[in-house]
């Protein structure tokens, strides 16, 4: 809840930061004769740029398990079973957070996930894939790893960022149609089909540049993931899991839940800006610079 007051606290912060700037610099009383409200902007570009990310985080654990097939683990059925549960409640336990909800999904590929609303409600799912081809040393420490995502409150952190990312991409787009509208296709009542042309162009645009934002977010988060699944399962046991990631490397998650996996695809150029976790090669170094 601390975090959630936090992000809205500082994106109201932004916004009343922003509206003043426009004032002083005369930017709002133009527009306001030019026809924008710029205080309705502001105020309808955050209730849609959060709406949408709260929307998404608030049923994130149902749409992932429809979406991946996870079968919740109610009543252990097998060892196996009975492990899972009993090493996610441990480390819940040394990472101060509510037992999370703990499933498998039949999938080939070595991966897993952790998801949810907040960190005391939180979803822990792995593959089949995992279980078959990882040592259960190395399988503890991928669940220490998203049992740290959990704990570090990473689901709703990133659900608030993309929320403010949203917001002044819906505000400056509709800044920019409004502008390029009246200045060069001379519109005066209400707005041309210009306007919504350049939104359009503008929302794309904004949208590439504000998910790099968010994209670098969710990488520095995998490095503090797996500090924490570290310190839970051992550096050792860490580091031995990754290596068998970037040895057996898995296939990522479908796009809506890339980011929430223990493992990314790969990328280079360009590319990797947008990746949502870092390469191995740089989390392994960094587990062994820590030594």
């Amino acid at each position: 809840m601390k975090r959630i007051v936090l992000f809205l606290a500082t994106n109201l912060a932004i916004l009343l930061v922003l509206s003043v700037s426009m004032r002083l610099l005369g930017v709002e009383p133009w527009l306001n004769e030019q026809g924008l409200n710029l205080t309705a902007l502001l105020i309808f570009a955050a209730v849609m740029g959060f709406g949408g990310s709260l929307i998404s985080l608030a049923v994130s654990k149902w749409m992932a398990k429809k979406m991946m097939g996870v079968r919740v683990i109610k009543a252990p059925s097998n060892t196996t079973e009975a492990w899972l549960v009993d090493t996610v409640r441990k480390y819940a336990r040394q990472a101060g957070i509510g037992m999370p909800e703990v499933g498998i999904y039949d999938a080939p590929d070595v991966n897993a996930f952790a998801t949810g609303m907040s960190r005391n409600k939180a979803l822990i799912a792995v593959s089949t894939g995992l279980l078959q081809q990882m040592t259960r040393e190395e399988a503890e420490a991928v669940l220490g790893h998203e049992v740290a995502h959990a704990a570090n409150g990473d689901m709703v952190t990133l659900a608030l960022i993309q929320g403010v990312v949203n917001t002044f991409v819906l505000f400056l787009s509709r800044v920019i149609g409004h502008t390029v509208d009246r200045i060069i296709f001379k519109s005066e009542n209400g707005h041309g089909p210009a306007f919504w042309v350049t939104v359009i162009i503008a929302d794309l645009v904004l949208g590439i540049l504000a998910s790099l934002i968010v994209m670098w977010f969710s990488r520095q988060r995998e490095f503090r993931a797996d500090a924490g699944g570290a310190s839970l399962a051992g550096r050792g046991a860490m580091i031995a899991a990754l290596e068998r990631l970037s040895a057996l490397q898995p296939a990522p998650l479908p796009d809506k839940m890339t980011a929430f996996g223990i493992a990314g695809g790969g990328a280079s150029g360009l590319k990797r800006l947008f990746m949502t976790h870092p390469p191995l090669t740089k989390r392994i170094a960094a587990l062994k610079a820590a030594q």
